[in-house]
């Protein structure tokens, strides 16, 4: 699932087109969830390519890990980085989390 699937499109008073914003859920701890030690060149939607077989999930593994910098795709070189594997319930959880707003 691509996380701009679903996207709401409004308009302003002035019929100005924008897109609504989405909301990430904090991402449930799990007994499965995997950890790795990224080296150079490691990057947040090559991981969920080799985990999720999708490189669109990158934002799954930027929102379960707390010591990566915000919008870099590239974390640090000998970050402990958690890849959730439950990623249906991931995926629930923001459609869930969406719907409401």
């Amino acid at each position: 699932m691509n996380r701009y699937d679903n996207t709401t499109i409004l308009k302003t008073q002035q019929d100005r087109p924008y897109i609504k914003g989405k909301y990430y859920p904090n991402i449930p701890l799990s007994e499965n969830d995997v950890y790795v030690i990224t080296t150079v060149g490691d990057r947040l939607d090559s991981l969920a390519n080799s985990y999720y077989n999708d490189n669109t999930l990158w934002w799954v593994i930027a929102m379960a890990n707390n010591n990566v910098t915000k919008g870099a795709l590239y974390p640090e070189p000998g970050t402990q980085l958690r890849i959730p594997t439950d990623i249906n319930k991931v995926l629930d959880l923001y459609n869930q989390f969406n719907k409401a707003r």
